[in-house]
């Protein structure tokens, strides 16, 4: 008799906060249903041979950007496609009104279920958003938000506060179509959240932050472009040093310490932002602050990138010299850092173009998660496969209230799981990733340690390179 859909046999099983065990892991209607030294292949319908193979919990890429320069449904079906490859079973989303995306501005009563249908059936993996209030009026349907579609984390953008690069411009309503985008609209979100959280104890609401102090930026843009040096992303470093990290990083901890709202501090790029945000956390310890990572920080520098040319690299923050991100490493592996994301943003290379600033910020690499992690951080650097399991997985999900269903192997977790094959070498090009990209800042890079299966919910949806099936993904409402 078969009791049991699918069967993952002797594989090395990664367990967050745990370690690693080898056992045959079996899953029934969606979920985990058993773990045991040895599970009868023919109690299954289907198996997968894990033999020599590491099993880690899908990743959830907490940081994602469907739709933000291309039609929401397409950037939808590609994106989250691509993150199979990647062993990523879960993508968590940002969404703002204003330019890109959907282009307009309003209540998200009206316009987030817009985005929900536009996304509806076209996601490979499961699926949620994190919201950015741009106006007052958005600050008051947090509440809503929350009952009513299970949105428990917004955010708020430092760097639009009065100078706009993305736009070229220092128009920053025009970009925003919001209202005043300053530290008291800041200050005013913390406020709506802990009241929130207040009432809602059972859940974690929290305030993601991309930390870049924008008067700073203003007076080291203008002093980068006046220079004459080559306008390429070590330019653009420059242009937004390490300092405007330091520096956001600081007015929004004294605004969470004051109002007590929950943080968590974005793709932190630089050593100097690890200590700010290490600083805050010891003076504001009554505040929970969890901070982030990317693939791209941790990996790529600015001049490597220069000397191969193009503006494929450019992204906020920007990439930074040789140093930091080791840095970032060692911040990973000590915790410090609490999870790493893509940050993916598929952006074609004909909008970045050959002038820096005009050149739109961001690019994919959900599809490297799981590999950059084992090839970089397990096999070259020692990190544990269980921290890097709790990087990827476990963490963002108990961040976001995903946890119970998303981040772990144990029984009963949503049936989420990536196989990874510890030996298996590729060459990164665009063609491999499976995204609608037409380039990789990370092309030509060699990577050790891609999977050979991906399975979301239970079912097989990618397998030695290809991706099986059409999209099953199911939205997630937290909490």
């Amino acid at each position: 008799m078969r009791r049991y859909d699918l069967l993952v046999k002797g594989g090395l099983l990664v367990l967050p906060y745990h370690g690693e065990i080898r056992a045959d892991l079996a899953v029934a209607e969606g979920r985990i249903a058993a773990i045991a030294r040895e599970i009868p292949s023919a109690e299954a319908a289907e198996v997968i041979d894990a033999s020599g193979r590491i099993v880690l919990p899908g990743a959830v890429d907490a940081h994602f950007h469907i739709g933000i320069y291309r039609d929401m449904a397409l950037d939808a079906f590609e994106e989250t496609r691509s993150s199979l490859v990647g062993g990523a079973t879960t993508v968590l989303s940002y969404f703002r009104t204003g330019r890109h995306y959907l282009d307009r501005t309003g209540p998200y009563e009206k316009i987030f279920p817009r985005v929900l249908d536009a996304v509806a059936g076209r996601c490979f993996t499961d699926y949620g958003f994190h919201l950015a209030p741009m106006t007052v009026e958005q600050i008051d349907e947090i509440p809503w938000l929350v009952d009513e579609h299970g949105i428990t984390s917004y955010k708020y953008y430092m760097f639009y506060k009065g100078f706009d690069l993305a736009a070229d411009s220092r128009d920053a309503r025009a970009f925003t179509m919001g209202d005043e985008y300053d530290l008291g609209h800041l200050f005013l979100i913390m406020e709506r959240i802990a009241e929130v959280q207040a009432a809602r104890p059972d859940v974690r609401l929290s305030l993601s932050l991309h930390c870049e102090q924008s008067e700073l930026m203003r007076v080291f843009i203008d002093r980068v472009r006046r220079g004459g040096a080559p306008q390429n992303l070590r330019a653009y470093h420059e242009g937004r040093p390490p300092l405007t990290e330091q520096v956001a990083i600081a007015e929004a901890a004294a605004l969470a310490g004051h109002t007590g709202a929950s943080l968590n501090l974005l793709h932190l790029s630089s050593a100097e932002a690890l200590a700010a945000a290490a600083t805050a956390r010891e003076l504001h310890g009554h505040v929970d602050m969890r901070f982030e990572t990317t693939l791209h920080h941790l990996c790529l520098d600015c001049d490597d990138l220069d000397a191969r040319g193009g503006l494929g690299g450019k992204v906020n923050p920007p990439i930074r010299p040789r140093g930091h991100g080791e840095a970032l490493w060692r911040a990973v592996r000590d915790g410090l850092v609490s999870w790493v994301a893509s940050d993916h943003a598929c952006c074609m290379e004909e909008h970045k173009g050959d002038d820096l600033w005009p050149a739109r910020p961001g690019f994919g690499g959900t599809a490297l998660l799981y590999p950059v992690l084992i090839s970089e951080g397990h096999l070259k650097r020692g990190v544990p496969l269980s921290r890097i399991a709790e990087a990827a997985s476990a963490n963002p999900a108990k961040a976001y209230n995903l946890w119970g269903r998303k981040g772990s192997l144990a029984v009963g977790f949503d049936a989420d799981l990536a196989v990874i094959d510890p030996e298996l070498t590729r060459e990164v090009t665009a063609d491999l990733l499976l995204s609608g990209q037409d380039h990789c800042p990370f092309e030509g890079v060699r990577v050790t340690g891609w999977p050979a299966a991906t399975v979301v919910g239970g079912r097989v949806a990618y397998r030695d390179g290809e991706v099986t099936g059409e999209p099953g993904g199911t939205y997630l409402r937290r909490g």
